[in-house]
């Protein structure tokens, strides 16, 4: 495993580009597809693609605000000391690879923002405590428990069919979470991924000679208060801890009563208003929340203007009727027993071009469900089947990576070398739970 992990780490090295190229190349590619293999003209393909160019803005924002929120809360005194701790758990390597892996694990099965973020802020501050642990596979194995998020409890598309009036609902009618989430194909997948990717990224550890370690203090992000040079009314306010108290207490009411109306809906906004507020309640004074906010809006930049590259990839593969083309050509090599399976490796495939649970399940499912329909497979299955495809090629798809990366202060090629094994492993568990459950 030392060898082919190490020859992986060599290949993504040697040629696997910045995202950004990623992403241009990724456009290029798609805008041929849709050519080659759809009716549509190179002109309507560019009219596709510009008019979806801006679909993702206000998803992009909620992901700068994830990234930056996460960041000023870690940043807060209080939760360095609470990571400090937790990290001081891992007594050695092995430990923090396997201990970083669970956690990461079951903070994306609970919200895969939250799981995200956490992720590699544990990661990054494990690295500070244990020595001779290798940077990337830390930051892979955090990385790599988001594969579990869309069969954990903020599953787009679960969540979306258990909705009353979602757009299939006069097709599938309301599907509730117990035929989704808890199910046993679901459970018993989640359950051994829990169990084998800490193991498998522990087994992927390299050789002494080939770890490649980060200096703690390069780690460490010292945040700049810039103090007033008098005191006026105005500096008073931005040094008011009480000000900064009544906004959190604000925020904090309206989080109990949003979970006391609505159970645990953990969405994107929600985690992002926890992180806001309490990073606002920890850091004491509007100053130092500001500071902390400056200091981390300089890792959002590959979000900002990698996001309207996808949008625009989207709308060309949606618009072009090519994911439906890809969708059709295994439906059209599946039967009642494959059907489940072929639909996870066709979710996986157009997930390349559409990371975007919501947006994958706008475009796959009129065209999966007919097909379970006529098939006689179950709606639910065939749900859960897509949305373990969308989650699975996000491993070695760059899309979501770009989040933890900019926390953790590394590139695509550092991590994706790991991730290639955790892909295989994956693939093969979530194919036995489809297929044989």
């Amino acid at each position: 495993m030392k060898t082919l992990t190490r020859f992986s780490n060599t290949l993504m090295e040697r040629f696997l580009p910045d995202p950004y190229i990623f992403v241009a190349v990724l456009t290029l590619v798609v805008f041929l597809l849709g050519l080659g293999l759809t009716d549509t003209g190179p002109v309507e393909m560019v009219d596709y693609w510009g008019d979806g160019f801006w679909g993702l803005l206000a998803f992009t924002m909620q992901m700068v605000i994830v990234l930056v929120a996460g960041h000023v809360l870690a940043n807060s005194p209080f939760f360095k000391r609470l990571l400090s701790s937790l990290a001081g758990l891992a007594r050695s390597p092995g430990a923090a690879i396997l201990l970083v892996s669970v956690v990461s694990i079951i903070a994306s099965w609970i919200n895969w923002g939250f799981g995200l973020v956490i992720g590699a802020l544990f990661a990054k501050e494990i690295a500070k405590k244990v020595a001779n642990v290798d940077y990337r596979l830390l930051v892979a194995s955090a990385y790599a428990g988001f594969v579990v998020w869309h069969g954990g409890l903020g599953g787009s598309i679960p969540l979306s069919i258990a909705t009353p009036d979602h757009p299939f609902a006069g097709q599938i009618g309301v599907i509730s979470t117990a035929d989704t989430l808890f199910t046993t194909y679901n459970l018993f997948i989640v359950l051994v991924l829990l169990i084998t990717i800490p193991l498998l990224n522990r087994w992927m550890m390299p050789k002494p000679e080939d770890t490649v370690t980060v200096d703690p203090a390069k780690l460490e992000d010292p945040i700049e208060v810039e103090e007033p040079t008098e005191k006026t009314p105005a500096s008073r306010l931005e040094d008011s801890v009480i000000l900064s108290l009544l906004i959190g207490a604000l925020g904090l009411i309206y989080l109990v009563h949003h979970f006391v109306r609505n159970g645990f809906d953990l969405n994107l906004n929600v985690v992002n208003l926890i992180f806001l507020i309490l990073g606002i309640i920890l850091h004491g004074t509007p100053r130092r929340f500001l500071a902390a906010v400056a200091n981390a809006v300089k890792t959002s930049g590959g979000i900002i203007i990698q996001f309207p590259f996808y949008a625009g990839i989207m709308g060309m593969m949606t618009s072009s009727g090519l994911a439906g083309v890809i969708s059709d050509a295994f439906v059209s090599i599946s039967n009642e027993q494959t059907f489940p399976l072929f639909s996870f490796y066709a979710a996986g495939i157009v997930n390349f071009f559409v990371p975007s649970g919501g947006g994958q399940w706008a475009v796959q499912a009129p065209i999966m469900l007919d097909a379970a329909q006529a098939l006689g497979v179950d709606y639910a299955k065939t749900a859960m089947s897509i949305a373990w495809g969308d989650a699975w090629t996000n491993l070695i798809q760059p899309f979501w990576a770009l989040p933890a990366l900019a926390i953790a202060g590394l590139k695509a090629k550092d991590i994706m070398g790991y991730c290639v094994f955790v892909l295989v492993l994956s693939g093969i568990v979530i194919s036995v739970g489809l297929y044989f459950f």
